[in-house]
């Protein structure tokens, strides 16, 4: 019973940690917890890296013009202490009569028993008794801490820009290579994989490895840079005063080590929260009609609310740690800044620095902090994108398809005999599907495969696509093995339908068309025509012109799969292939659909897979599949007179009409006992009426 429970709370845990990476990458935010850990995160971190190699002599120069700029800044503020020290020794100067030596004025100042400030004086590079301030030397270093400052913010412009370049550029090749590797795999791989992830892969990591690259890895290196060189010129000034800006090391590392990792815990149940409450509304608007058909309007309140205040009580305590770091990194700041300045000052009564140097010192340290804290929020990023690019790794490092054969022969004439020689498959290896299968298929033929779920009908067609790779035997095409022709020869032989109809963003004209380029708008008009697409198209305001919504939204399921029809006809395949492509018709235009399918299957091999087998009863050749055997084939009448697997299934179909309809019959004589009277005066049960 343990191991049931502990299976149940895997399961939970796996679709919490689903629904909060889905809302994650729907909210974003440097907050956002990251999508699990990286596997191997050495091995990727090089890997991703690595993808700037193409740019690498090109990004090493813009870091290099980076360090120039971040040392230019660094020593702006020593330069900048050097225009203090003058305007304050220029004011102490002119305290004193013209013509008194620094000698002079430090002693006279001992006598009168003002040791610091004659430790003060002493100290002074730029004093001139009676002078003032030497406007002409303040001048000069002001200028230069301008010139500092321009040339640090255009080389780190620079380096920005052209890191943008080289981070977009590199990004756009990653893009590129997953779009041809998808164009590359094989079928079997969309099977195992679910759409989502696959999208989630190409779009969200993708954007989260650009993100990293851009704002993590670039700024990684200043702050860095910036680090080292703030503390070279602290030591540089005063070892004393570096070691008092040191000790915010340690207290920042507590902060971080104790709130950080309890704050990251307090955003991911948020996230897993705000993803179940989010599949809970879109479970309650897509299912709305059912919710009120059912009176569970109330119940559904009561759900949101409770899972609501779930939400506001994690969101409470994830904002409440979150909100406790930066108060407290501040506060070091302030007791480092309150130790810089008494000591600082104590220095510079004393005559160990000058006033200059305590300003630069306090600027020194505000930059010390400030890359620190970015340096802290860049890990989980890093680990963020680390992540996401092994995620988008393994998708490039799939086993890619076969690749056609340089030296493949060209597309047979022909009008599309297709013939099946022992042909074996399976998906994997412990369960077979397909064993030693054979038929022949004439021009002009319709072929109609029935068989329970997991007979292996749509496989059969599938296999004739190349879609998936034979395990034994040959599909012939007018004679050619079809493992022997490219990919592109046989799939531009076949038109295919499937059961759930797909259609891109874009006019009815340009869907129809998708299935031949180069056809006419009357070769268009004819094919739909055909399908009684142009039936319903002169009813929309814009006509063929008329662009289809998302997800088509604006025509019928039936109207939708009318278009994928005559997409198909419009390819003018020698091979038709029809997955149950009239199961999304109502009955009328079902009807419709196969007198025209008659005309137009004319000439043509066409194989039709089919659930309801009252839609197959004219064609030319059944073949009834049980585990991927053909275990009967022949036409309609000569089925029903074996009764044998086809009759079974036919039987079962119209047997539950049957039981279906004197359901029905019951129920409406419960309602009204008068029609039995009327029953038994028109005739007993079951006579003909």
């Amino acid at each position: 019973m343990s191991g049931v429970d502990e299976t149940t709370q895997d399961e939970q845990a796996r679709i919490e940690a689903e629904l909060a990476e889905k809302a994650r990458q729907d909210g974003g935010g440097w907050d956002a917890p990251p999508p699990g850990k990286p596997k191997a995160f050495g091995t990727s971190f090089v890997r991703f890296i690595g993808l700037l190699g193409p740019y690498k002599w090109v990004f090493g120069l813009v870091m290099l013009l980076g360090a120039v700029g971040v040392v230019l800044s660094i020593i702006a503020p020593k330069v900048l202490g050097e225009a203090t020290n003058i305007v304050f020794e220029g004011f102490m100067s002119s305290q004193f009569p013209a013509g008194t030596t620094q000698e002079q004025a430090v002693e006279g100042l001992r006598a009168a028993g003002q040791g610091d400030l004659a430790n003060t004086v002493a100290a002074m590079q730029h004093f001139q008794a009676g002078a003032g301030v030497d406007f002409a030397a303040l001048s000069v270093v002001i200028r230069w801490v301008l010139a500092l400052y321009v040339v640090s913010s255009l080389l780190q412009w620079l380096q920005g820009y052209v890191i943008n370049v080289i981070m977009v550029k590199t990004m756009w090749r990653v893009r590129e290579r997953v779009e041809a590797k998808i164009n590359r795999l094989p079928l079997s791989y969309f099977d195992k994989v679910q759409r989502g992830d696959l999208i989630s892969r190409v779009t969200n990591d993708i954007d989260n490895m650009t993100n990293t690259l851009q704002q993590s890895l670039s700024g990684a290196v200043t702050s860095i840079l910036t680090v080292v060189g703030v503390l070279i010129m602290m030591f540089s000034i005063s070892w004393q005063l570096a070691l008092v800006a040191l000790v915010a090391l340690p207290l920042m590392a507590v902060i971080f080590g104790v709130i950080g990792p309890r704050s990251q815990k307090a955003f991911q149940a948020q996230w897993g929260k705000v993803g179940r409450l989010n599949a809970r509304v879109e479970e309650a608007f897509s299912g709305h009609a059912l919710v009120k058909v059912y009176g569970r309007e109330k119940a559904n309140e009561e759900g949101f609310d409770g899972e609501n205040q779930e939400l506001f009580e994690a969101a409470f305590k994830a904002q409440f740690f979150s909100g406790l770091m930066m108060p407290g990194v501040q506060f070091i700041g302030s007791l480092t800044y309150a130790g810089i300045a008494v000591l600082g000052g104590v220095m510079v009564a004393s005559g160990q620095l000058r006033i200059g140097d305590v300003q630069a010192f306090v600027q020194y340290s505000q930059q010390f902090t400030q890359p620190l804290m970015e340096l802290g929020g860049m890990t989980s990023a890093v680990m963020s994108g680390t992540a996401s690019a092994e995620r988008v790794f393994e998708l490039l490092d799939e086993d890619e398809q076969e690749p056609d054969a340089d030296d493949a022969p060209a597309a047979p004439e022909g009008r599309g005999v297709i013939e099946f020689r022992n042909v074996s498959f399976s998906y994997t290896p412990e369960q077979p599907l397909i064993r030693d299968l054979s038929f022949r298929v004439e021009p002009g033929q319709t072929v109609a495969i029935v068989g329970p779920t997991g007979a292996g009908k749509t496989t059969l067609v599938n296999l004739i696509m190349r879609f998936y790779e034979l395990d034994g035997g040959a599909i012939l095409l007018d004679g050619q093995d079809t493992s022997q022709m490219t990919r592109h020869d046989v799939r531009e032989r076949a038109g295919m339908v499937l059961q759930d109809p797909w259609l891109f963003s874009g006019t009815i004209r340009e869907n129809i068309r998708y299935g031949r380029q180069t056809a006419t708008d009357d070769e268009v008009v004819e094919a739909a025509k055909a399908t009684y697409v142009d039936r319903f198209v002169h009813t929309l305001p814009e006509g063929y012109d008329t662009v289809l919504e998302e997800d088509a939204a604006n025509v019928s399921a039936g109207e939708r799969q009318l278009i994928t029809i005559a997409r198909a006809f419009v390819s003018q395949p020698s091979v038709l292939i029809l997955d149950e492509a009239t199961s999304s018709v109502d009955t009328r235009t079902e009807q419709l659909l196969q007198h025209a399918m008659a005309a137009l299957r004319e000439g043509r091999t066409s194989f039709v897979i089919a659930h309801r087998l009252s839609t197959i009863r004219d064609a030319d050749l059944i073949l009834v599949m049980e585990h991927g055997d053909i275990v009967e084939q022949g036409t309609h009448d000569d089925l029903i007179a074996r009764e044998g697997a086809y009759w079974r299934l036919y039987q079962s179909q119209f047997e539950h009409a049957a039981v279906d309809l004197d359901a029905q019959a019951a129920i409406e004589a419960a309602a009204d006992p008068e029609a039995d009277d009327v029953a038994a005066a028109a005739g007993a049960p079951g006579d003909p009426v």
